[in-house]
């Protein structure tokens, strides 16, 4: 893995990043393959802004969060960026051939460049984000973005594993433009980044910058369920694309925002969260009587039904208003405490397969992957007390076990030693948990 420069993990640099407070110069390349992971260089400072909101929050008396929905959050921001690593930059395939037939040349070391990477990522991300609301099949994936309950910073990290392959075709007009595919990829990464600081409930009204960017008031209201906030508030960085084209909407003052899907599902697991309305959408398509009905069912927006407008009759929609229950189902602390340790686990494992991914084969590359899918997807599920989470979980820590035994996993003795102890211990108190709870025919076999 190589040495860890603390001191550049926590540059203000890297900080500068999430509030796109960056030098044109320093962030300027010629070849896409130089432009660095600004969204992976800033998992220190993502670590620093969550602790820093909720103690914050403690300060001013208000609960930003619970522990079920932030480690979901955090598990499929792991997830979201292990299926980056396989499918980088598939979203700007075929850009470089048609940037071949460019109507206009602007040099890649250029001001101009950078400005043009500026504005056409922010405009082709309201618009793709936009068709991630308006469109059932992208809703499908883009709705795991929406499923949390508590609005703090930890909701940014939350995006589907599919989010990205939904993107083809929507920037590569830009390379008709003449903007080098280079200046795309920054303001790609940087346009999400900045959007990190913007999922809070902490930050109110900011006068005048209302106008021009995309703020926490706005978001609050793009994340909201009331039948106000729906469709609203698509843009990335700037809010100007929602006041020209028509998908703004200021946060009211006299009605509190629910935050979640109109049908919130009552569950916590990743997988779950992942393919649900998958299953939605297909069984909606096939009760349709016309192909031209299933079509739409699948095109056209999640609120349609036939008869009804593209969006759907906003007047037959579920007015959703405070207080809603939240899924907040009771897990013992030390069962809590073993979930919020595995997720950490993950995400160093995921760290480790990002650092080394060049150096691994493609087969170790697709079993690590492997291994923290199946990681996330059970210790998610026991907070939805999946009755055979136990046993998978004494499997996993066996394979890991075994696996660590005959290869370095980090390559620092002290740390895979770490790692053995932690997954022998797991292992070991599932084991118990397991049989304890198989052999009490007095209770149900949730093992927890």
């Amino acid at each position: 893995m190589g040495s860890v420069n603390v001191e550049e993990m926590f540059s203000l640099r890297r900080l500068g990043t999430l509030f796109y407070v960056v030098s044109p110069s320093n962030s300027t390349f010629e070849k896409v393959e130089d432009v660095p992971n600004y969204t992976n260089e800033a998992i220190p400072w993502f670590i620093v802004t969550v602790v820093l909101e909720h103690v914050c929050g403690l300060l001013m008396g208000k609960k930003v969060g619970r522990l079920n929905d932030n480690l979901v959050s955090l598990g499929t921001a792991i997830l979201y960026e292990s299926v980056k690593l396989l499918t980088k930059w598939f979203e700007m395939s075929g850009y470089l051939w048609i940037y071949q037939y460019r109507f206009f040349d602007i040099p890649w070391n250029s001001p101009a460049a950078w400005w043009a990477g500026f504005l056409a990522a922010d405009f082709v991300y309201y618009w793709f984000h936009r068709a991630s609301h308006e469109v059932s099949v992208i809703w499908s994936w883009h709705q795991v973005h929406h499923s949390h309950e508590d609005y703090n910073v930890t909701v940014a990290l939350r995006q589907s594993m599919f989010q990205r392959l939904c993107a083809l075709g929507y920037y590569q007009p830009m390379a008709l433009l003449g903007v080098p595919l280079p200046a795309i990829c920054v303001h790609f990464h940087l346009n999400l980044l900045v959007q990190f600081i913007i999922h809070t409930e902490l930050i109110g009204k900011c006068g005048p910058l209302e106008w021009i960017i995309n703020t926490p008031s706005h978001h609050r209201v793009h994340h909201g369920a009331n039948k106000y906030c729906l469709d609203k508030n698509y843009g990335g960085f700037l809010i100007i694309w929602d006041r020209l084209f028509g998908t703004f909407a200021a946060e009211k003052d006299d009605e509190e925002i629910v935050y979640g899907l109109v049908d919130q599902p009552q569950a916590s697991s990743i997988l779950y969260l992942q393919f649900f309305y998958i299953r939605d959408i297909i069984k909606k398509a096939r009760s349709q009587e016309t192909w031209g009905n299933t079509l739409r069912a699948l095109m056209y927006g999640p609120g349609w039904s036939p008869g009804s407008p593209r969006l759907g009759n906003m007047d037959s929609f579920k007015d959703v208003k405070a207080p809603r229950a939240k899924y907040d189902p009771y897990l013992p602390l030390w069962n809590k405490y073993y979930i919020a340790t595995h997720y950490l686990v993950t995400l160093f494992l995921q760290q480790v397969l990002t650092f080394n991914l060049k150096s691994y084969t493609l087969g170790t590359s697709l079993m690590i992957f492997g291994f923290i899918l199946v990681t996330l997807c059970n210790i998610s599920s026991m907070y939805d007390y999946w009755m055979w989470a136990g046993f998978v979980e004494v499997a996993r820590c066996v394979c890991f076990i075994v696996y660590a035994r005959t290869t370095p996993v980090t390559g620092h003795p002290a740390v895979d030693t770490f790692l053995q102890i932690c997954f022998f211990v797991s292992m070991m108190l599932w084991t118990f948990r397991t049989m304890l709870l198989t052999h009490d025919t007095s209770k149900k076999i949730k093992f927890l």
